[in-house]
């Protein structure tokens, strides 16, 4: 019987290793953007569900359906950054997009709004702008220089 396996123990003599080098770096280039996709997630599933966290569903009907739609958009920006970083460093602006408009929306779409549902958009606002801010910066940094 023949004796098939190798006595040494690395691989790099092998003819695909250089190809396999570069396919590795190619897929973990773009993870520094993931790191904040679980704050992220948990940030979109609280805007979600903050109005019925915050009992605002009977006094601002259009900031309930707002701020699930915003919370589902933020979420799947989260799913994104996890699933297809490299992607989605475009997006990462989007996100301090959708920070302001949370800080600034109680008062576009809702209709006197209390203390507590405008505080309640400002901080998801501000989580929102410094986690899109995080994404930016740190694609920026990984982005490969031309």
């Amino acid at each position: 019987m023949a004796h098939v396996s190798h006595s040494r123990s690395d691989i790099t003599s092998h003819p695909d290793a250089p190809e396999m080098q570069e396919r590795y770096a190619r897929m973990l280039g773009g993870r520094d953007v993931a790191l904040v996709d679980g704050p992220v997630f948990l940030l979109g599933l609280y805007c979600a569900v903050s109005p019925w966290i915050l009992h605002f569903t009977t006094s601002q009907p259009s900031l309930v359906a707002h701020n699930l739609i915003v919370g589902i958009a933020i979420g799947l920006l989260a799913l994104g950054f996890s699933r297809a970083p490299e992607r989605m460093y475009g997006l990462s602006w989007a996100m301090c997009a959708m920070g302001v408009w949370m800080i600034i929306s109680p008062w576009i779409v809702g209709s006197g709004p209390d203390a507590g549902v405008i505080w309640n958009n400002i901080i998801i606002g501000a989580l929102a702008l410094v986690l899109g801010m995080v994404c930016a910066g740190t694609a920026a940094r990984s982005a490969p220089k031309s």
